[in-house]
């Protein structure tokens, strides 16, 4: 099969980028998007011209780095999957492909179609963990977890942080990804001691990094790759109002004191 891409091609950070064009042709149709961009690649490199760049690692549909918008829809035209598992058998022969990278002020293009999504680590680094002493793991069933609750929370942990509800989000919020990695923990034994610091923490975190608010429309989770559910949004802002309230009721730590007077 043969088809026409318009590729999004971007020197770098802050400097001007535009579509351009290739044809690719002599496509098996059961490669996936990712080796078609090899196979153009190659001949781009033959040709002395930079090659495409874009991201990847494992091609599984587990890491999501290879976060791309194809043709208008964050990881194309299927509900569920990745962009590395997206075949060429899903679109026809000599359709027009449009690739571009993940839009958003807080994931600013690197280059072509990579975009900086380190905004996430930051949030996740805010909050999105347990302190606990290390050493030999507890013994399995320690501590029993009803099992409607352990699925929950395992719902909530297959996000990859890919980014692609920030992509769909016309306000590019974030808040399907913090609210995954805030249940994720809030709903276990081992993240309650921690549970209001983190939610605090984790969404003061988005907003300082400048993603926008839920709009309510639930593209997020439309466009998620692992179908997380906008359902943790609510869970999310129930935990934020909660630990706002009893964040209030805190008294003040005299942190300026000087012994007795």
């Amino acid at each position: 099969m043969s088809v026409t891409l318009r590729v999004w091609r971007q020197a770098g950070s802050g400097q001007p980028g535009k579509f351009v064009e290739y044809k690719a042709s002599n496509l098996n149709p059961n490669m996936s998007l990712l080796e078609m961009l090899d196979v153009v690649n190659d001949d781009l490199e033959k040709r002395g011209e930079d090659p495409i760049a874009f991201a990847h690692d494992c091609r599984e549909g587990i890491c999501g780095t290879c976060s791309l918008v194809i043709d208008g829809k964050p990881h194309g035209p299927h509900r569920g999957i990745a962009s590395c598992q997206t075949y060429m058998r899903s679109f026809a022969d000599g359709a027009t492909i449009t690739i571009e990278p993940f839009r958003a002020a807080p994931f600013p293009v690197i280059k072509d179609l990579i975009s900086d999504r380190s905004a996430f680590d930051k949030i996740q680094q805010a909050g999105g963990f347990i302190s606990v002493r290390t050493g030999a793991a507890c013994d399995a069933n320690a501590i029993p977890i009803p099992k409607p609750v352990a699925d929950l929370a395992m719902d909530a942990a297959a996000c990859i942080g890919c980014g692609a509800c920030v992509a769909a989000c016309k306000n590019a919020s974030a808040m399907l990804f913090v609210s995954a990695k805030v249940s994720q923990l809030g709903l276990l034994p081992q993240g309650q001691p921690e549970r209001d610091t983190r939610v605090l923490n984790m969404v003061g975190k988005m907003d300082e990094l400048g993603f926008g608010n839920c709009t309510n429309q639930y593209e997020c989770s439309a466009a998620c790759p692992k179908l997380i559910s906008h359902d943790f949004i609510a869970r999310m802002n129930r935990d934020y109002i909660g630990a706002l309230f009893r964040s209030s009721l805190k008294p003040a730590s005299n942190a300026a004191g000087g012994g007795a007077g």
